[in-house]
């Protein structure tokens, strides 16, 4: 599948290879998130603004505050940016859609500096060694 998606990656050329290396990373993340953990086949499907909350919660693990520079480095800039990855996958056939989604589902997520930088908490270990 990673031949597919740097193909992908090359072919558009908006978007690094790792924004959809970690869209897929963080898809588990996602779907704990939206409370289909336990689902199998079609009724694990999230929503896209699921899969932002997911993504917003994985990239704040993986990178902390940096996760907005990280993102925007990759060429992601707002959530529509994720949607667009998400139909690109959609439409080679690597993710599937429902009629009810929507590339419009990602517009207006949330403000990557508000999530990742001014709203970031520091995790402080409960007990010191």
């Amino acid at each position: 599948m990673q031949e597919a998606l740097q193909e992908l990656a090359r072919r558009d050329g908006r978007f690094s290879i790792q924004a959809y290396l970690f869209l897929f990373e963080s898809l588990e993340t996602s779907i704990e998130l939206a409370g289909k953990g336990a689902a199998e086949g079609p009724d694990r499907h999230i929503t896209g603004q699921d899969l932002l909350q997911g993504m917003r919660a994985f990239g704040e693990r993986s990178f902390g505050p940096m996760a907005a520079q990280v993102w925007r480095s990759w060429g992601v800039h707002e959530t529509l940016d994720w949607g667009r990855i998400v139909f690109l996958l959609v439409g080679q056939g690597l993710l599937a859609k429902r009629d009810e989604d929507h590339i419009d589902d990602f517009r207006g997520g949330f403000d990557f500096d508000a999530a990742f930088v001014n709203e970031y908490n520091v995790p402080i270990p409960s007990t010191l060694d």
